[in-house]
């Protein structure tokens, strides 16, 4: 394949993913609008490797992602990205139990257990009003940090360029060239340009091509709380299978979220106070943990296409701009794969697996728009 110069346009987890993936044969220079890398998305996930989580195709790139993790964790001087942590989801109602079923019925390494047994795991769980639960030993926490570290670090070691505050305001397509602007006043010229752009992905394919996917940015709170009562490092990621609220051990406190998802506009996004309250309510409800006190909180983006699904492949309208966009709230667990599975689009203009294919591809997006 022809050496070409790529301008990727994001600088959280999917852009140096893909970053470093392409710089193996290619001449890339990854732009980002803020001051740093991963301010938005990336840096304010809390998360967790979970191969049941999400749509068919998010598992199958998760599950896809675990040999790559296990084998980042084997390179000297790379911290270990998955620890052990364990999953207990948890219903409390009947549209949860049906939600639990059915992530048993998909998950062979899930397994039932009594209310007594949950118990065990989280003391904390009240005694009476669950009526399902079951343990996933495969949930794994996930060092963020580690692992866009690698990314970025191994981007660079392979001739890549990172530019940081370097907003993308201008990009018009001469003579089979890209000549894009940035905020900075820098001029870029690239022969392809890869939008990875999260929450902006709408606007980078906007100004790109006249065209964009249909993103739907969604505000997901984190709060880190106090209780009165010990937190053991050791519990599992507690859970309500329906998604609506979740807890884990953090530093002595408790990590808990009220799985919102809030459509918003791009931007700098902070935790509503409703939210973070009706999370305390929610997980008081079925502990004894007694919540009050909140030491911190926080919002993150996770932008979803219509389907749920990722976009990855050549934009509709513009060949030369290559969509890596729509990770929604599985992008971490799945940038390994999904970064690989992008370059070998980008390097062959096609997938051996007829059926992931079709379901990341762009083109799905403008129909469902045109509908």
């Amino acid at each position: 394949m022809t050496r070409q110069r790529v301008l990727v346009v994001g600088g959280g987890m999917a852009g140096v993913s893909l970053g470093c993936e392409l710089a193996r044969e290619h001449d890339v220079v990854l732009i980002e609008a803020e001051r740093s890398l991963a301010v938005h998305s990336t840096g304010r996930s809390a998360a967790l490797f979970l191969a049941g989580y999400g749509p068919a195709v998010v598992r199958e790139l998760t599950q896809r992602s675990e040999a790559e993790f296990v084998r980042l964790s084997m390179l000297p001087g790379v911290p270990a990205p998955l620890t052990p942590r364990g999953g207990l989801f948890t219903a409390w109602d009947e549209s949860s139990a049906a939600a639990l079923a059915a992530l048993v019925a998909a998950r062979p390494t899930m397994t039932t257990l009594s209310a007594d047994q949950a118990r065990v795991l989280c003391p904390m769980l009240r005694a009476d009003g669950m009526i399902a639960c079951a343990f996933d030993a495969d949930a794994r926490d996930i060092d963020v940090s580690a692992l866009h570290s690698y990314y970025a670090g191994v981007l660079r070691q392979r001739g890549g360029q990172i530019a940081t505050g370097a907003r993308l305001v201008g990009a018009d397509r001469i003579k089979s060239q890209w000549q894009a602007r940035t905020s900075d006043g820098r001029r870029w010229v690239a022969d392809v340009v890869v939008n990875a752009a999260g929450a902006w992905g709408d606007e980078v394919a906007e100004l790109c091509a006249g065209a964009g996917y249909g993103l739907s940015p969604r505000r997901r709170t984190v709060v880190i709380a106090r209780s009165p009562r010990p937190i053991p490092a050791d519990w599992p990621v507690v859970a309500d299978a329906a998604e609506s609220w979740y807890f884990k051990p953090e530093g002595g406190a408790l990590l808990l979220s009220p799985c919102d998802e809030t459509e918003v506009p791009p931007g700098d996004v902070k935790p509503d106070p409703l939210d973070v309250a009706s999370v305390l309510e929610r997980v008081n409800a079925v502990t004894r943990l007694g919540l009050r006190s909140v030491r911190t909180s926080w919002a993150g983006l996770r932008t979803f296409a219509p389907d749920r699904a990722p976009v990855v492949g050549p934009h509709p309208n513009e060949p030369a701009l290559f969509s890596f966009v729509g990770q929604g709230g599985y992008g971490i667990q799945m940038a390994p794969a999904l970064a690989q599975v992008g370059a070998e689009l980008f390097r062959t203009g096609s997938l051996t697996d007829a059926v992931l294919a079709a379901a990341i591809d762009p083109r799905r997006t403008q129909t469902a728009l045109e509908h």
